[in-house]
């Protein structure tokens, strides 16, 4: 019974992962990098308010129950799936703190209106690692939603 309360649990917190970042992807990414760039920072800096510290305990949740169930699920496949998609989901976390939040942080710091001339322009490699860590998380759901029929 526990097992099949945490294992919804997990397809939640998960699901809600991979679905905020796709959301991002598919929806705010492209504005953000259609903006001119005084907008584009002062737009970051605004929707960036909230992530933290809900995202991280989301995906970190997620990924310490998908332990616990590899370690209490006696089935061979599902323990299988869920240790798979608590690697995929740390990646996610890995992904977020080493490679997105650092350029979060600089954007953060800057002012709208005073945009140095030469500026690097941290949108592509922003999206870049979006986007591996929003593949990373669909896997996560994906392997969860399996485990989760098969326990």
């Amino acid at each position: 019974m526990i097992a099949g309360l945490l294992a919804a649990v997990v397809l939640v917190g998960s699901g809600l992962v991979a679905g905020v970042l796709f959301a991002v992807a598919l929806s705010v990414l492209p504005a953000l990098l259609a903006m001119p760039a005084d907008r584009y920072v002062y737009t970051h800096q605004l929707i960036g308010r909230r992530w933290d510290p809900t995202m991280p305990i989301i995906v970190l949740s997620s990924t310490l129950l998908d332990v616990v169930l590899a370690l209490v699920v006696h089935q061979p496949a599902p323990v299988i799936l869920f240790a798979v998609a608590a690697v995929v989901l740390l990646g996610v976390s890995v992904v977020s703190h080493f490679c997105n939040v650092p350029i979060n942080r600089a954007v953060k710091s800057m002012d709208p209106g005073e945009i140095p001339d030469g500026w690097r322009d941290p949108r592509p490699l922003w999206r870049r690692w979006h986007l591996l860590r929003t593949l990373l998380a669909l896997i996560g759901v994906a392997l969860n939603a399996v485990a989760v029929v098969l326990v």
